[in-house]
């Protein structure tokens, strides 16, 4: 994690974040409901806190993503229906949150992502013009030679903060997390995952547009972050595959836990937060995984439960081995979220939505506002 050292069981540098003061009531957003934010105590553990079934874990084929179903499967309602199916309707309704600057804004903020291909490359990147008055050195042809593996992870956490990353940790690559028909080489053996956070004001119009505006941008900058971590790896001779929600199933253990809502939550930003990794060959040393007590209190909260506009969040008190639909992934114990019928609620709304992650305790006691209105979130500066 950048810049916190391990004490004990206790790691020093997360207590200076708004998460870590304490917090007696936090205000559920527009029910009057109350949830107690605990004291965290982050502790560095020797395994992951996840329970695995290998006789039922396989590695997920990533055409039953439900993206990916919407072009093939006829099985589901979601078959050829676009989210954006009725956006220009939905404009013409007049709602707060739902005009035509707030969906162009939406549209824009996914640009780096959808159309910089070096943003996920598997090798050099490619310029588009020649750099001038270089003698242009290769230095791919050469390997820096690594006789420290954690000072250079700790220097890779310096890169990806300088680059734009929030948070950043190390782990060893398990190759159950691959999708099914990615062929990762066998000299690959580190992950670097890295946490960008998102705009909180944003995130808290959701379900309204800037919401998803906070997620476009986030997407965008993990492209520029991973370009850069990309070739710093590379301009040292090694090999660095850059990964947003290809290649892997993210479960990084170095900075959060899974939550409740399917999505990782950290102790700086709860689950306010996009991931991105690469996968590299170079030596690295790996951090212990973190524990915080995130499954417990999940048991408990259920706000994104309650809040999910769409009903496809578990309400049941323990985590189980039940999938609830073609694209979830069976063998681990959590609590399996309906992403079909989150789809089909987008397909609704226009956009993507965030309403779990906003509702969230581990993200607003980290947020100067829990709820925004659109018309806030446009003079919000």
């Amino acid at each position: 994690m950048n810049d916190d050292t391990v004490k004990g069981h206790e790691v020093k540098g997360f207590n200076s974040h708004p998460m870590f003061r304490y917090i007696s009531r936090c205000k559920a957003m527009g029910s009057g409901q109350t949830n107690k934010i605990p004291r965290i105590e982050v502790k560095r553990v020797e395994k992951p806190p996840y329970v695995i079934d290998r006789f039922k874990l396989r590695r997920f084929d990533g055409r039953n993503t439900v993206f990916d179903r919407v072009m093939w499967d006829p099985s589901w309602k979601g078959y050829k229906r676009m989210y954006d199916e009725k956006v220009l309707n939905i404009i013409t309704e007049g709602k707060p949150g739902y005009s035509r600057v707030d969906f162009a804004l939406a549209y824009a903020s996914w640009i780096v992502h959808d159309a910089f291909e070096g943003g996920f490359a598997w090798k050099k990147i490619k310029l588009y013009r020649a750099p001038v008055d270089t003698v242009g050195i290769d230095w791919t042809k050469t390997k820096y030679e690594v006789d420290d593996p954690y000072k250079m992870s700790t220097f890779i956490k310096r890169a990806a903060k300088l680059s734009g990353a929030s948070l950043t940790g190390v782990c060893k690559l398990n190759r159950d997390w691959l999708y099914l028909d990615v062929d990762v080489p066998d000299n690959f053996e580190n992950v670097i995952v890295m946490a960008v956070e998102m705009d909180a004001d944003g995130t808290a119009t959701s379900p309204a547009a800037p919401a998803g505006v906070a997620t476009g941008i986030g997407y965008s900058k993990m492209a520029f972050i991973l370009a850069c971590m990309g070739e710093f790896i590379r301009n040292l001779g090694y090999e660095a595959i850059q990964c947003g929600n290809d290649t892997a199933l993210s479960i990084p253990l170095a900075i959060g836990e899974l939550g409740r809502n399917g999505l990782l939550i950290t102790p700086q930003y709860g689950p306010r937060v996009r991931i991105c990794k690469i996968l590299t060959d170079l030596p690295l040393e790996p951090d212990k995984p973190v524990e915080f007590g995130v499954k417990e209190y999940c048991k408990k909260c259920k706000l994104c439960a309650e809040h999910c506009e769409a009903d496809a969040i578990s309400m049941e008190d323990e985590p189980s081995f039940e999938i609830t639909c073609r694209s979830n992934n069976p063998g681990a114990l959590k609590w399996y979220v309906d992403v079909e019928r989150c789809y089909l609620y987008w397909c609704e709304n226009g956009i993507d939505c965030s309403t779990c992650i906003k509702v969230c305790p581990y993200n607003t006691a980290s947020v100067r506002k829990a709820n925004v209105t659109a018309e806030e979130f446009s003079n919000l500066v």
